[in-house]
């Protein structure tokens, strides 16, 4: 039996959920899911300039786990991006901060 999953810190949820290819309607393409977790670590690292340490520390993950999370992301991205496939950011198990208390959410 896999360990269950930890819950992973996210600043915030994004504020666009899904990204297709252009004049193509979203139920003829296939569909790649990225989860909120692995949206989070392509924040921290692509868009803050973050270095693992400090991403992992602010996901409350070990610098490896975030490091494996921001390959998968990397590789949705890049599959969504070639293939011409939708993206939809969704599920995972994670915590969003909401004015100083923690509330977990379960995307699913």
């Amino acid at each position: 039996m896999p360990r269950p999953r930890r819950c992973r810190r996210v600043a915030g949820l994004p504020d666009t959920r899904h990204f297709k290819p252009r004049g193509i309607p979203l139920r003829s393409l296939d569909q790649v899911v990225l989860g909120v977790d692995e949206f989070e670590a392509l924040r921290l690292a692509d868009l803050e300039g973050l270095y693992h340490e400090e991403g992992a520390r602010r996901m409350g993950v070990s610098r490896q786990t975030f490091g494996r999370i921001l390959d998968t992301a990397h590789r949705k991205v890049a599959e969504t991006i070639v293939l011409g496939k939708a993206l939809t950011i969704e599920g995972g198990v994670y915590e969003v901060p909401s004015h100083g208390l923690r509330r977990r959410g379960r995307g699913r």
